[in-house]
């Protein structure tokens, strides 16, 4: 049997871009196919994703014309996964693992196969993701939209020139864990004042979400959203004024940095 998409690596971003697609009907989960060699994340994904292979392996028979593939592989196993899709017939391809260049997944691939380079993000599974995508020398527009549809049905897309996705993938790609990162020291900072963890959880994840939501639907930039909460000499100024101290923003730039120069060398 033939599939329309088959996501090769059913890991962290694999396995949340196979929930994404499935919760947004972009194809029938018969027409979806899911390549992973772990017998425990197989199982896994078998009960996460009903109706939808979930196979140790991809052979000739699972690639027809249309068939698609997304790589989400590790990097050191890219290579040798693009080649086997290459070799099953697979003629359109988007990788989304970290640093790995269009110029490298095409070498080892037939030549004209169609390669597109996305950097997602891990809420595709709830589908509030942000990805962007850049595509290689052989891609055309249709390739391009067809990664858009792909990464469009489980949130937002951008399109960038390749040389701007490592940085994509400190920002954005790396984003939420910076973002938990805080979430978790507020959470505690909260229990040490008094709350229960319970309260202190529902404040913060409440306050996270109503200011990402300002900073959509306002249009106002951060710094405006800013300066509209800190009174002078009040409470919110006192806080910013120790964050500041600590150097929290300058500790922000270069955790940014310092991710997007480990996908730098990822993909070396």
């Amino acid at each position: 049997m033939t599939f329309d998409l088959v996501i090769i690596g059913g890991g962290r971003m694999g396995g949340a871009l196979a929930e994404g697609l499935l919760d947004a009907h972009w194809c029938p989960p018969a027409r979806m196919a899911v390549i992973e060699q772990s017998v425990e994340t197989r199982t896994s994904l078998e009960g996460r994703l009903p109706g939808v292979a979930v196979l140790p392996a991809l052979e000739l028979e699972h690639v027809g014309p249309e068939t698609g593939a997304v790589l989400a592989v590790k990097p050191e196993n890219a290579e040798v996964a693009a080649r086997t899709a290459g070799a099953c017939g697979v003629r359109r391809i988007m990788s989304v693992v970290a640093g790995l260049s269009t110029d490298r997944i095409g070498a080892v691939m037939p030549q004209g196969v169609a390669v597109v380079r996305a950097m997602p993000n891990t809420p595709v599974l709830v589908r509030k993701g942000v990805s962007a995508i850049a595509g290689g020398v052989t891609a055309t527009s249709d390739d391009l939209e067809w990664a858009s549809s792909i990464l469009g049905s489980v949130g937002t897309v951008v399109r960038v020139t390749e040389r701007n996705l490592d940085a994509v993938t400190g920002v954005s790609g790396c984003g939420p864990a910076f973002i938990y990162l805080v979430a978790e020291a507020m959470i505690e900072a909260g229990v040490h004042q008094g709350l229960t963890r319970e309260m202190s959880r529902e404040l913060v994840v409440g306050t996270l979400a109503g200011a990402a939501q300002m900073l959509e639907q306002t249009g106002q930039s951060a710094e405006e959203l800013r300066a509209h909460v800190t009174s002078p000499g009040g409470a919110t100024a006192a806080g910013l004024r120790m964050l500041e101290s600590r150097a929290v923003r300058g500790a922000f730039l270069e955790a940014v940095a310092a991710s997007a120069e480990r996908s730098r060398q990822l993909g070396k």
